[in-house]
């Protein structure tokens, strides 16, 4: 995936702030302002959130919202499809701009530090792999610990999505890396939990 300016921080800029007063915002309208990078950037959006402490259900609508994501990669797909009901699903504004306001320094910085390298990542075989492993992060985000568990993975995804964005395989590695830290932390939880449930019951 090549990128064209604007960078990936302008379009998120773009979205926390918005045009006119609504203070909500659909599925459809991020799709919309993302674009034909909307794959890459999607992904970076649904970890985005996460990347900060957020009350249930945001980790939830956005894991799940991943793990379609994630299916169409693995398919083959080359541009993102969305039920009409997801689509139709909006947040808040005011949380985007929140969670854009606090991210968009670290998520400026590594674009200065991105470039195209270790280009594996841009043949078919490579892609459905990334999608296997968003699979994998986006049912830990489903299940991890509320509030603090879904903070590795939200980094995880956004470190992978802006991988592909700038084509920088190191980026897409580097958050496979900690998605995976992530997710072992998430299964110790629901491990924890269910113990702890089996020996109440």
């Amino acid at each position: 995936m090549n990128a064209p300016f604007p960078r990936t921080s302008v379009l998120f800029a773009t979205l926390a702030t918005g045009k006119g007063a609504a203070e909500r915002i659909t599925v459809r309208d991020i799709v919309g302002v993302l674009g034909d990078r909307a794959f890459a950037l999607l992904i970076v959006l649904l970890g985005l959130p996460n990347c900060l402490p957020m009350p249930p259900p945001i980790p939830l609508v956005c894991g799940l919202l991943l793990v379609v994501v994630a299916l169409q990669i693995i398919a083959g797909r080359a541009a993102p499809w969305l039920p009409e009901a997801l689509l139709e699903r909006s947040v808040a504004r005011r949380d985007i701009d929140r969670a854009f306001g606090r991210a968009a320094p670290w998520l400026m910085k590594l674009e200065t530090l991105a470039r195209p390298r270790f280009t594996v990542f841009d043949t078919h075989v490579a892609m459905r792999l990334v999608g296997c492993a968003l699979f994998v992060f986006a049912m830990a985000l489903i299940f991890a610990a509320p509030f603090v568990g879904q903070v590795p993975l939200g980094l995880a995804v956004c470190l992978v999505g802006l991988g592909l964005v700038e084509r920088d395989g190191l980026i897409v590695l580097a958050g496979m890396a900690v998605g995976l830290g992530g997710t072992l932390i998430t299964l110790g939880f629901v491990i924890t939990v269910a113990t702890g449930a089996a020996a109440i019951f």
